[in-house]
């Protein structure tokens, strides 16, 4: 196999940092462990974001995403400890983390988190007819 999960998350300069401008994307084969029972857990997620100097590159966010596989994680933490990765690697203006987690013992679970750098508002929506 030539590609391997990896904790790493590359960047590449914004090309239009004069700009807000929101980047939208979902990830639909998330897997991980319940640390629980040891069992597959299953989400997907949909990451937004309103890039700054840099923007995320999307091979390494695959090798990202995939090295959580193997790792026991509750719901809770793993959707933070990504946003929080991702907010380190590129410093976005802002960003949102909605995890959408399969079904386990009859509930589905959630997770919805935010990071907003200092100072920043965003724009006020336009609503066309």
């Amino acid at each position: 196999m030539t590609t391997q999960p990896s904790k790493d998350l590359e960047t590449f300069d914004n090309p239009h940092p004069e700009r807000d401008y929101t980047i939208r994307m979902d990830i639909p084969e998330f897997t991980c462990l319940c640390p629980k029972t040891g069992q597959p857990d299953f989400a997907t997620f949909t990451l937004e974001y309103v890039a700054d100097k840099a923007c995320i590159e999307l091979k390494s966010l695959k090798m990202y995403m995939w090295s959580f596989r193997n790792e026991g994680a509750f719901h809770e933490a793993v959707t933070n400890q990504i946003l929080s990765d991702m907010v380190k690697a590129c410093s976005p203006r802002f960003m949102r983390l909605t995890g959408e987690f399969n079904v386990r013992g009859g509930i589905y679970t959630s997770v919805i988190i935010e990071h907003r750098a200092e100072g920043w508002q965003p724009a006020e929506r336009v609503e066309l007819p």
